[in-house]
């Protein structure tokens, strides 16, 4: 063991939990565990395995409240959005345990014989997971990974471990046999280097910044290991001036001061066409100002403090000054690591706020012209994860639908993700599919069969 993990709670800067913290020996050991429970768990028959997924969704159904508060008090996140969060872990995997049974294969035409494909499972599959949706992020990788017969070694954050500790109690539970699901909680320098440097690893999925995502790719390399990344963003939330300007505006905040703004999909950009700033401005400030920022526990809290003093450190570096702060909204007095929403307008598009991803609660506006300008801004980017674009002519939805690089894009709302759509990003976000059928693609190999009937 490395030693003792303080977990910090963000609203209090309390010690929320002391628990050992992993090093590279328990990678180790975790990883021999889920190599050894391989054959079994690949072999089960497919229904079987769909049985126990669906055991385990009901499992944590059960214990949706107790993970709920758990994951609020670790992740500073309101308790509504936490319910909402772990409802969707509950979802995802009773979406892939009907993968087993569908894990569909090809017949192809040869000559001299038969031939069809099958998909096998990968094997160990490293799973390194991020702090500001920890438990339901690690459902995206976890439920399609054992939905198509892959162990797992799960790496949470080490600022957000405890659901993901107390979720691989729960699935053994519900029969999820020993070593087919392993956590280790230590830090991204010693226990995340190893899995993806591990041979006996198959595949990485990662979430998580584009900095440490480049590095992963980079030592997976050397083993040739399968990579899924799910990187960061600066998306855009596009609002032309026949939108409904109410709607927009209303929508706009929790798009960006959603969980503080630590998410990867946040509208952190908000393109506004020129006639109407001014208006939008107005309904804006409104609904920041009615943004209620609080205890993660009371019921009415709609934004929490961010994770960390760190982090707080690293968002306000982006109020520099010469930020044009526009809007500021109120936070409580006293510990945690707070930081106010704060809307700053107009932004050059070449300043840093315009440019770099903040993972905190600070909005950017934009004026723009005409569509091409909303094109060329929204896309003057090196990440393209998500994005929304708000008008009422639906040609034009249409085509800016199409020329936005982004892997996800809504039109007058600002969804990202759902359990049966594809997620993920363009350009630097990232490679791969999580979230639909399309994950099942990143736990599987294709392996073409042929068989000779000698005419």
């Amino acid at each position: 063991m490395s030693g003792r993990l303080s977990v910090i709670e963000p609203a209090t800067e309390a010690v929320l939990a002391e628990i050992e913290r992993a090093g590279t020996g328990e990678v180790d050991e975790a990883v021999a565990a889920a190599r050894a429970a391989l054959p079994r768990w690949r072999a089960l028959d497919p229904g079987a395995r769909a049985g126990i997924l669906r055991a385990l969704a009901d499992a944590l159904e059960q214990r949706l409240d107790e993970l709920a508060v758990l994951e609020a008090r670790n992740a500073g996140k309101p308790i509504g959005d936490a319910r909402g969060e772990m409802a969707m872990v509950v979802d995802t995997f009773r979406y892939y345990a009907g993968a087993p049974e569908r894990l569909l294969g090809e017949t192809i035409p040869v000559a001299g014989g038969q031939a069809w494909t099958v998909r096998e499972p990968l094997g160990v599959v490293g799973l390194i997971t991020p702090w500001n949706f920890p438990l339901a992020i690690a459902s995206w990788k976890l439920a399609p990974a054992l939905a198509a017969g892959n162990t797992v070694v799960l790496k949470p954050a080490e600022l957000t471990p405890l659901t993901a500790l107390r979720f691989a109690e729960i699935a053994l539970e519900a029969g999820i046999p020993p070593g087919v699901v392993n956590v280790v909680a230590g830090p991204g320098r010693t226990c995340g280097a190893r899995l993806v440097e591990h041979p006996d690893v198959a595949k990485i999925a990662f979430t998580g910044s584009t900095e440490v995502g480049r590095s992963i790719a980079a030592g997976a390399a050397q083993t040739i290991k399968r990579v899924t990344l799910e990187l960061g963003g600066k998306s855009a939330n596009v609002i032309f001036a026949d939108a409904d300007l109410e709607a927009a505006a209303t929508a706009a905040p929790m798009a960006v001061f959603g969980n503080a703004g630590q998410d990867c999909c946040a509208r952190s950009r908000i393109l506004v066409q020129e006639p109407a700033l001014e208006r939008f401005m107005e309904l804006l400030a409104d609904a920041v100002s009615g943004l209620v920022v609080g205890d993660p526990l009371d019921e009415a809290t709609q934004m929490g403090p961010l994770i960390s003093a760190d982090q707080r450190e690293t968002v306000g570096s982006f109020l520099d000054g010469e930020a044009p702060v526009a809007i500021r909204g109120s936070v409580p007095d006293g510990p945690g690591f707070w930081f106010a929403p704060t809307v700053l307008a107009p932004v050059r598009p070449d300043a840093r706020v315009a440019r770099e991803e903040v993972f905190g609660p600070i909005a950017a506006v934009i004026p723009f012209a005409d569509e091409s300008d909303a094109v060329r801004l929204a896309n003057d980017s090196i990440y393209g994860l998500s994005g929304s674009v708000w008008t009422r002519d639906g040609a034009r939805a249409l085509r800016m639908t199409r020329a936005i690089e982004t892997g996800a894009i809504s039109v007058n709302s600002n969804t990202s993700v759902r359990v049966a759509t594809p997620f993920g990003g363009f350009k630097q976000s990232g490679y791969g599919r999580e979230l639909g059928p399309h994950a099942l693609d990143a736990y599987t190999e294709v392996k073409s069969i042929y068989y000779a009937t000698g005419r």
